[in-house]
């Protein structure tokens, strides 16, 4: 038989409170994980996706750039997808407009020579997250519209000589959704354009990274904006204040692009 005394016990009435608000505890904790720990953890994954595809894309570049320069004639880099896609695709382009002093006019006087081709890209959408190789170059641009370098394009300016690439990128299609692709280059015929005493530089680029294109050649090469049209994603860039007159040579190199 059980005592009395046991019913009346004011120990047992207190572990049955505990009890009950440890149970309280850890239903509120197992609540507050599924309605907002969850989407944290989530949004931690996506940003681990993105940083993941950011350095993939500068492997990318550094195995592309290998054709675009000559040292290799073809290149294959492994990419992993996330449940986004990859393509090749844009209309992007650039269009170089240089000043030179050409003493064989008579009277001798300045000139301006352009030089356009079109460059598009390759490019991985993950969550509303765009991330591309274009001329060079790797950027990223984010659903709020911002646009970030995750790489810099191989412009150089050293010895009084500006150098520019230009790769053209062709090729259609791509993947989505989740696994392993492929993505192979392979090399054209390239051409080198050289122009001498050269006064003045404008650049104008059409790419929906444009805004971070405007800011690498402004911070690397002092290139002011002249004019920005936000409608068809372009900028327009000039230099004229250099010391003495350049040189600036174009590197045009076409890519065959194909994702497997």
């Amino acid at each position: 038989m059980i005592p009395k005394k046991l019913f009346n016990s004011e120990n047992a009435v207190s572990e049955v409170i505990d009890v009950v608000f440890i149970l309280g505890v850890m239903f509120f904790a197992i609540s507050l994980i599924g309605t907002s720990g969850y989407p944290f953890l989530q949004n931690m994954q996506e940003n681990g996706h993105t940083e993941n595809i950011k350095q993939s894309y500068i492997v990318l570049s550094e195995n592309m750039n290998k054709v675009v320069f000559g040292n290799a004639p073809s290149q294959s880099v492994e990419l992993k997808m996330y449940g986004g896609g990859i393509w090749v695709t844009g209309d992007s382009v650039i269009n170089i407009t240089v000043q030179t002093w050409n003493s064989s006019l008579l009277p001798p006087a300045i000139e301006s020579q352009t030089f356009s081709h079109q460059t598009r890209e390759i490019q991985n959408e993950y969550e509303g997250t765009l991330i591309s190789y274009e001329n060079t170059g790797v950027w990223a641009k984010y659903e709020n519209g911002g646009t970030v370098m995750v790489k810099e394009p191989e412009f150089v300016f050293s010895d009084n000589t500006l150098f520019i690439p230009s790769s053209t990128i062709s090729g259609v299609g791509g993947h989505a959704g989740e696994g392993l692709v492929r993505a192979v280059a392979d090399g054209g015929e390239s051409s080198v354009y050289k122009y001498t005493n050269v006064s003045a530089v404008d650049i104008t680029i059409m790419s929906q990274y444009y805004d971070g294109w405007e800011k690498y050649l402004d911070d690397t090469f002092g290139m002011k904006i002249i004019s920005r049209d936000e409608n068809n994603n372009t900028i327009q860039v000039r230099k004229d204040d250099y010391l003495e007159n350049i040189d600036v040579y174009i590197l045009y190199s076409p890519l065959s692009v194909r994702i497997e």
